[in-house]
C-alpha cells in the first residue's frame, strides 16, 4: 500500500505545485496588461532623433526593438521613465530626480506629436497614465495629447 500512496502523493503534490505556479504567471500578465504607466520608447542611444514610442512593444522607426519603460511622473509634455527591470514599479527618487527609487538613471521623453495621450493634472503630474486612446486619468482629469 505504501508504494502506491508515496508516489501517488507525489504526483498529486506535484500537480498541486504547478497549478500554483500557473495562477501566478497569469496574475503577473493580468496585473501587467492592466498597468497604465508603462512606455516603450527608442533605445538606439543619444544620438537617435526618431522620438518612437507606444504603450504597446515594437520596433521603433530605426528598426530597433523599444525598451520598456514605467513612467515616473509628467512635466508640461515631458514624461520621466524608469527602465529597470520590466514589471518594476520604484518611484523617482527623493534625494535625486535623475535616478530610479532603484538608482537607474531616468530617461526623459517629449510625448509632443506620438500620438500618446497622457495625464498632466498641472505642471508637473504623478498619475503616471498613458494610454494610445483617449480616456480618463486616474485622477479623474481627462488625458490629454500633445500636438
Amino acid at each position: 500500500m505504501k508504494r502506491i500512496a508515496y508516489p501517488l502523493l507525489g504526483f498529486c503534490l506535484a500537480l498541486l505545485v504547478a497549478g500554483c505556479l500557473a495562477r501566478q504567471a497569469e496574475t503577473t500578465k493580468t496585473a501587467q496588461a492592466e498597468r497604465h504607466d508603462v512606455l516603450y520608447t527608442c533605445d538606439c542611444g543619444p544620438k537617435c532623433n526618431c522620438n518612437s514610442m507606444s504603450i504597446h512593444p515594437g520596433n521603433c522607426a530605426c528598426g530597433k526593438p523599444m525598451k520598456w519603460g514605467h513612467v515616473l511622473k509628467v512635466e508640461g509634455t515631458e514624461a520621466i521613465l524608469c527602465q529597470c527591470a520590466e514589471g518594476c514599479a520604484c518611484k523617482l527618487d527623493a534625494n535625486d530626480p535623475t535616478k530610479c527609487a532603484c538608482g537607474k538613471p531616468v530617461k526623459r521623453v517629449n510625448l509632443a506629436g506620438t500620438g500618446i495621450y497622457f495625464c498632466n493634472c498641472g505642471g508637473s503630474c504623478f498619475c503616471n497614465t498613458v494610454s494610445d486612446k483617449p480616456g480618463t486619468c486616474k485622477c479623474g482629469m481627462p488625458l490629454k495629447k500633445a500636438g
